[in-house]
């Protein structure tokens, strides 16, 4: 697998389509270990409209949820393709999530992600959320691999 991944790879390991597509690239990717995503926050992104007028800010449901796209197209990106067809990525928790810097359009949100350990359909997953090297957010996660039905 190539050491990045543009929208358009992406999009075919992940269900997600806009505007529910956050990530827009998913680069140093170290098969099934780490990645860096990147999520273009705009002034004009579904997720701040209304949070709050005059005063954007990314919600941190949705820094969660980058979270988990990248864990997602990295697991996807270095599992065998058989093990992966037919299968979707789900959430099942949310450890020590820490919003330290509001997020505030537009910027690059830069989500540093590693996948801490697997057992069989489950990964834990950590990763931490900077905007020019500054630490904007941090979070543990786990999440499952299962059929679609």
């Amino acid at each position: 697998m190539s050491e990045s991944l543009n929208k358009e790879q992406i999009k075919k390991l992940l269900p997600h389509r806009e505007p529910m597509l956050l990530i827009e690239k998913l680069n140093n990717i170290k098969k099934l270990f780490s990645a860096t995503a990147i999520v273009n926050v705009k002034s004009d992104s579904f997720f701040v409209q209304g949070h709050f007028p005059g005063q954007p800010v990314m919600p941190g449901v949705f820094i969660v949820e980058a979270f988990g796209q990248a864990a997602a197209a990295l697991t996807a990106s270095g599992i065998d393709k058989s093990a992966y067809e037919n299968k979707l990525v789900f959430l099942m928790g949310v450890e020590k999530a820490r919003f330290r810097i509001p997020v505030i359009p537009d910027c690059k949100l830069e989500l540093n992600i590693e996948a801490i350990r697997s057992h069989g359909r489950v990964w834990k997953y950590k990763g931490e959320a900077f905007v020019n090297g500054k630490k904007m957010a941090d979070a543990q996660w786990s999440a499952t691999i299962v059929d679609k039905k």
